[in-house]
């Protein structure tokens, strides 16, 4: 049996299994672990390593995978013939020298998207993968209900009454592969392009989305409530879209009277909507989350739109749609002609993550999680009295920063990066630069690692008061 003499780095931010990985991978590659090679055992290993088992067998799995490695039933792994597979080694430092060359050396990375490391729920996923793909039926590897699978849908149906106060039925779910694929099919229900009011500034995806579906897009302005209704009624828009639970990027938490006054306006006239993104309404650390818009919707005129990026992981790509009972008929008449996007099998994995618990489990952590990174964040930006004030905080994974020291946004985003941190410029999220205000940065903390937020809000400061 060979010995692994692996030397595993603790605090480094790559994954213990990706260390042990890299390590045996490079051994089989070199032939330092000749093929036919029995490597030592995953519980051996573990104990040798001081790690737990399931690191060790995350690791064997991936070597399997790749064909470094062959597991043989009731004796081990083994070490395979390298022969038999393509190497690509030659193609390697010319494809580094490129990705060196575009990534900015950035040392610490304000980014207002992503999620925490090591926060992706990787046992109860691992755990709930297996059991479904142990207990499969060649059923479940058909193509699906365009819809989303039944399961699913009556799963998400569940926690989105009792988490968001959303009112439903399974039936008017829809189960899509991310926002960008729902609003898509929402633009082929409609049938027709339509004129679309957007809180400036926004979310530039979604704009970038509408636009390239050739909506006219209305940029309203806002105010400490969000959109501004009159300017609402003025631009002659049919839908509006809006993310009421934690705007962004202002970081809005649309108050009760402007949300009923927004159903007011959808109700008024026939052809309306409320398309409500529930943006970041997971995460919310100070009081009750207001329910989403959609529980007060009287009239069938909100659409609801969510997704499990932000809480899981973006490379999930699951998100969901609830449509007014209203335009049901209409999906069922254009919109079920395009197959499912999201496979069977995943589905069914995130069914069981919602029905047996473990996504609230998941959320209890991740809140606890972020609020801990929020709450170190505002204290360090106490010290930046002089330089800018906090908004947006207690709720979603950013804050914005308005500068009072006579800083533009767009100077203190070029400070910044002199000094090697990534902020982001209030600027680049407006529709149309005569409407623009430069006077606001924003930091996200989610991905940011606690033990990093001091430093790197000690460096910012610096570059900010030079």
């Amino acid at each position: 049996m060979t010995e692994l003499a692996i030397s595993l780095d603790m605090h480094s931010k790559t994954p213990l299994y990706e260390q042990i990985y890299d390590y045996i991978r490079e051994e089989i590659r070199r032939r330092q672990i000749l093929p036919g090679e029995r490597l030592p055992s995953s519980r051996a290993l573990s104990s040798y390593l001081q790690v737990s088992r399931s690191t060790v067998d995350l690791a064997y799995e991936q070597l399997v995978s790749e064909g470094y490695v062959e597991s043989v039933p009731y004796r081990g792994y083994f070490a395979c013939e390298m022969e038999e597979l393509y190497h690509i080694d030659g193609m390697t430092p010319a494809r580094q020298t490129v990705s060196e060359e575009e990534k900015p050396a950035w040392r610490w990375d304000f980014a207002v998207s992503g999620i925490a490391l090591g926060g992706f729920p990787y046992n109860p996923w691992k755990k709930i993968s297996r059991e479904v793909l142990n207990d499969a039926s060649p059923e479940l590897f058909r193509l699906g209900d365009p819809q989303g699978e039944p399961g699913l849908r009556e799963a998400i149906a569940n926690y989105l009454h009792h988490a968001r106060g959303v009112s439903c039925t399974p039936s008017q779910i829809i189960v899509g592969a991310g926002n960008d694929y729902l609003l898509m099919l929402l633009t082929v229900i409609f049938g027709e392009k339509k004129k679309i009011a957007m809180e400036n500034p926004t979310y530039r995806s979604a704009f970038r989305c509408f636009q390239s579906l050739g909506h006219e897009i209305c940029p309203v302005p806002m105010d400490d409530a969000g959109m501004e209704r009159k300017a609402l009624e003025a631009s002659g828009a049919q839908i509006a879209y809006v993310m009421p639970a934690h705007q962004f990027p202002v970081g809005t938490v649309m108050p009760m009277k402007r949300r009923l006054s927004l159903l007011a306006w959808a109700a008024r006239e026939e052809g309306r909507y409320l398309l409500e993104d529930d943006y970041d309404s997971e995460f919310r650390y100070k009081g009750k989350p207001i329910p989403a818009l959609q529980g007060f919707d009287n009239a069938g005129r909100v659409i609801y739109l969510g997704t499990f990026s932000r809480a899981i992981a973006p490379s999930i790509r699951v998100s969901y749609m609830v449509l007014p009972e209203r335009l049901m008929p209409l999906y069922r008449q254009r919109g079920r002609n395009f197959s499912a996007t999201v496979s069977r099998t995943d589905q069914k994995i995130l069914e069981v993550f919602l029905r047996d618990g473990y996504f609230e489990r998941h959320l209890n952590r991740m809140r606890a999680l972020y609020k801990t990174k929020h709450d170190l964040l505002l204290r360090r930006l106490r010290t930046f009295q002089g330089v800018c004030t906090v908004s947006g905080e207690h709720a979603g994974v950013h804050v914005l920063l308005k500068l009072t020291n006579g800083m533009t946004g767009e100077q203190a985003v070029a400070l910044a990066a002199k000094a090697g941190i990534r902020v982001y410029g209030m600027k680049e999220y407006y529709i149309g630069e005569s409407q623009a205000r430069d006077d606001t940065v924003l930091l996200g903390y989610a991905a940011m690692p606690e033990e990093e937020i001091p430093q790197a809000c000690e460096e910012l400061l610096k570059a900010w008061t030079v």
